[in-house]
């Protein structure tokens, strides 16, 4: 078995290479070349965690496993690491033998930023200049580093609930030579792409924040209960998603399918659009949203893509198991 171990992520997988595993794997489970099993997560009664496994099969790239962790929201504080910690586990799909463990937390970011970042890509108008934030942590630098690299962008906007960290943010936009500012609410109409990626059990971004023809990627909705936009404009908008199963489950989409503004039928997969099944955007007008529910199967792409680049670098660990 090979192992990948967390320290040596960053210098294997960058963030054009999990853009093309996370674009390929979207593409593949809208041919049906590829599923997620069900997803499994429960608190676990102790440091307030959430732990959990996603996992699934993807024939088209022969990739098989799961991936274990989840939220110890008090780990930054209490032990000095970030919040989010998992470990990515692959098999053989011929034998069942387990043949990669690999660090699952700087992926489990990159492939979170290129999932909105395969959705800006394909969806936003061609023309956007300014992005917007909701959200100021640890994710939201990974999501604005990606998102700059999809289209021109001349601004940068936020907002977040502890304008404190605001500054997170305008570091990443002076990196990319880019003017920051601070926005209340109302001042998100500005922008022409709105990426938000918060805990939030409360909706946060509603339909008097966005302007027509603006792209907006969810990305911080993966549980039950949580909520970051006003399920109107779910209503209003046109809504894609990674996994539709999930995105009425435990994604944005469960609260406007519980309220009954959408069905399930009104909700596209973003890899129809990547496959060129599903036209995207029909309009400069309309209103694009992704819902981001985070799928396993993006990571074992971005962990299978991490061990082959291992490999042929010399530095995966082989052990006996």
């Amino acid at each position: 078995m090979l192992i990948v171990p967390e320290r040596d992520i960053a210098d294997l997988m960058t963030r054009h290479a999990a853009y093309d595993a996370v674009e390929k794997v979207f593409a593949a489970m809208a041919s049906a070349d590829a599923y997620n099993f069900p997803v499994i997560r429960e608190a676990i009664g102790h440091e307030d965690a959430l732990y959990g496994f996603k996992g699934g099969f993807d024939r088209a790239g022969m990739t098989l496993g799961l991936k274990a962790g989840g939220y110890w929201p008090n780990n930054l504080e209490k032990h000095g690491i970030i919040n989010h910690q998992s470990t990515v586990f692959l098999f053989d799909p011929d034998t069942g033998r387990a043949v990669a463990m690999v660090g699952g937390n700087l992926l489990t970011a990159l492939r979170t930023a290129a999932a909105s970042s395969v959705s800006i890509r394909h969806l936003a108008r061609d023309d956007a200049k300014v992005i917007g934030m909701v959200g100021a942590g640890h994710q939201a630098t990974f999501q604005l580093r990606a998102a700059l690299e999809q289209r021109r962008f001349e601004k940068v906007i936020g907002w977040n609930f502890h304008p404190e960290m605001l500054p997170n943010l305008k570091a990443v936009a002076d990196e990319a030579g880019l003017p920051f500012e601070a926005v209340e609410l109302d001042g998100l109409r500005a922008a022409d792409v709105l990426i938000s990626i918060t805990s939030s059990f409360e909706a946060i971004l509603k339909p008097e924040h966005v302007k027509p023809g603006t792209h907006i990627a969810c990305m911080g909705t993966d549980t039950k209960g949580k909520q970051e936009v006003d399920p109107r404009l779910l209503a209003q908008a046109t809504v894609f998603t990674d996994e539709v199963a999930q995105s009425i489950s435990i994604g944005e989409a469960q609260h406007a399918i519980a309220q009954g503004l959408i069905g399930e039928s009104d909700i596209a997969q973003i890899g129809a659009v990547v496959n060129g099944d599903h036209p995207g955007r029909r309009s400069a007008e309309e209103i694009t949203l992704f819902d981001g529910t985070g799928v396993g199967l993006q990571d074992l792409a971005v962990a299978s893509a991490v061990v082959d680049l291992a490999v042929e670098k010399g530095v995966a660990i082989e052990v006996d198991f």
